[in-house]
């Protein structure tokens, strides 16, 4: 099954599965992630793999009514999700949701003073390729700040997230009808690459300064990048 497809299907439940995949602190860590991206009043910012809108509705009150931020995602399906939550706040937030492809941005070069990814970059198809397209959209100076799951180095602490998901997570997502869905998550936290290989490919596309910072115990971590002014 197609990533694309399987984002679609558990679009309805994706924030409840979210909560349970994080143990209720996602938005804790997402906060994190804004904070890092040092997005500041009227900035215009993108938060790439937006899914159901939460960190471009936080980027959206960092940048205020005079800044911009642009949601992007491939999911049709999560941005009408996204669309309607930031429908539903008032004052109407300054988010355009855009369904797109983040190894291929539809932005001019040097176009974003931040940018934020949720859970995102463990998904695409090409890592070195999607840090490529993020670099060439930034300002020059600019941050960007990567959340997402790993693999803990720590053996009990990988021990521990294998059971949480084959305990947990997958009996929630069969409790959904999402048993095929959810069982990619294992096979994607496999391939991911650990924070020191992501700074390394971050790097290698260009990025001035990468720092990748371990939080809950290594199972998350949080990848801040600078792009030089050279």
């Amino acid at each position: 099954m197609e990533v694309q497809q399987i984002f679609d299907r558990i679009a309805p439940v994706y924030d409840r599965l979210n909560d349970l995949l994080s143990l209720g602190q996602h938005r804790i860590w997402k906060q994190m992630t804004v904070k890092w991206s040092q997005a500041s009043l009227g900035d215009t910012c993108v938060d790439l793999c937006c899914g159901s809108g939460d960190l471009a509705l936080r980027l959206a009150r960092q940048v205020g009514a005079n800044g911009r931020v642009y949601g992007i995602d491939f999911s049709s399906q999560l941005l009408a999700i996204a669309q309607q939550r930031s429908q539903s706040q008032y004052p109407q937030p300054p988010i355009s949701w855009v369904e797109a492809d983040v190894l291929n941005l539809p932005f001019a070069n040097n176009h974003f003073d931040a940018a934020t990814m949720g859970y995102g970059l463990r998904n695409v198809i090409d890592i070195p390729c999607c840090l490529k397209e993020l670099h060439r959209v930034l300002k020059p100076g600019a941050k960007a700040a990567i959340l997402d799951f790993h693999r803990p180095e720590n053996p009990q602490f990988r021990a521990f997230q294998q059971w949480y998901l084959d305990n947990l997570v997958v009996p929630a997502a069969r409790h959904f009808n999402l048993t095929e869905e959810y069982a990619y998550i294992s096979p994607s936290l496999d391939r991911f690459p650990s924070g020191k290989a992501q700074v390394q490919l971050s790097q290698e596309v260009g990025f001035a300064t990468a720092t990748h910072y371990p939080i809950a115990n290594g199972m998350m971590g949080i990848l801040v990048l600078t792009k030089g002014w050279g």
